[in-house]
């Protein structure tokens, strides 16, 4: 099956990797939920237990500080800063660096207002960035884009209309607030790894934005090198200390990825899935699905009358 190359070759670092991360969080379906908008005055502290589900905190008001066993040090956080812990893990929040020693003689701390939420990945059984995450990051206002800057505002003033609906805009604002969070983060992460490591490779980028732009075509490891002006030995060699996974792999993982998705879209047959991934029948496919994702496309649909499913 011929495609036309949608990536151009003067594609920079920022739009391959731009690219690749659109097309990746576009793919894999995300809960974004706002849980809690609290308010704390005077000196507190609130313990966050770990859960199955990541977590973050929006600052809308005042000041904070969040400690825990996944921080080197206790990290200030400021009214439009943004923390996010992709594994849920246990973390503290407090008015002072210190949250067990009293504040005596101090003057009171203002006003502390965030929106605290939830995210989960809930399509496919393993997500690229996901895994290639911190334990957690920060994203300061200061620092941010204005795009950034903009969703956090409308996100705080949504949350103090009280009208109907108000959850709903929340929790789709929540969602395109950590779509940017993420990008933010790749921007200026020090030591990224896995795919974000990638991204911030030339070579890599280029092999991985076209990768991700035409999942169907018949790709090779020396094709894929090709992308990156890299010998075949070097490229595989690379993708696979960096990224974790050699070419193939990933590339296997990223089509059963968009073949999930495709096939949630009813107007297309398993047959048209199979030939948009760039498979010659649909049986083929079918085992090639069943290998990666451990069901049958049948089983995605939510169809029980498939038998190779």
């Amino acid at each position: 099956m011929r495609v036309v190359d949608t990536v151009p070759a003067t594609a920079t670092l920022d739009d391959n990797r731009d690219s690749v991360l659109e097309t990746v969080l576009g793919a894999y379906r995300m809960r974004v939920e706002i849980t809690a908008d609290v308010r704390y005055c005077g000196t507190w502290y609130e313990q966050e237990p770990a859960t199955r589900y990541g977590q973050f905190h929006l600052l809308t008001e005042g000041e904070c500080w969040v400690s825990g066993a996944a921080l080197e040090a206790p990290v200030q956080l400021r009214r439009g800063d943004l923390i996010v812990f992709p594994a849920g893990v246990r973390h503290l929040l407090s008015s002072s660096a210190d949250a067990h020693l009293p504040t005596v003689g101090e003057i009171e701390p203002d006003d502390t207002a965030m929106l605290c939420g939830e995210l989960e990945f809930i399509t496919g059984t393993s997500n690229p960035i996901f895994s290639a995450l911190p334990a957690y990051f920060v994203v300061r206002s200061e620092d941010s884009s204005d795009g950034f800057r903009q969703l956090a505002t409308m996100l705080t003033e949504t949350s103090r209309d009280r009208r109907w609906g108000r959850q709903l805009v929340q929790n789709k604002l929540a969602d395109s607030l950590f779509t940017m969070a993420v990008c933010e983060y790749v921007r200026r992460a020090e030591h990224p790894r896995g795919l974000l490591a990638a991204l911030t490779d030339a070579r890599l980028s280029r092999a991985l934005a076209a990768v991700h732009e035409r999942p169907g075509e018949d790709w090779t490891i020396q094709s894929m090198a090709q992308r990156a002006n890299m010998s075949r030995t070097a490229f595989a060699e690379l993708f696979a200390a960096t990224v974790g996974l050699p070419p193939i792999q990933y590339l296997a993982h990223w089509r059963a990825t968009e073949a999930r998705r495709l096939l949630k879209n009813r107007r297309f047959s398993v047959a048209a899935v199979a030939e948009m991934l760039g498979y010659r029948s649909e049986a083929a496919f079918r085992r090639f699905f069943k290998r990666v994702e451990g069901v049958g496309p049948g089983k995605v649909r939510g169809r029980d009358d498939d038998a190779d499913d």
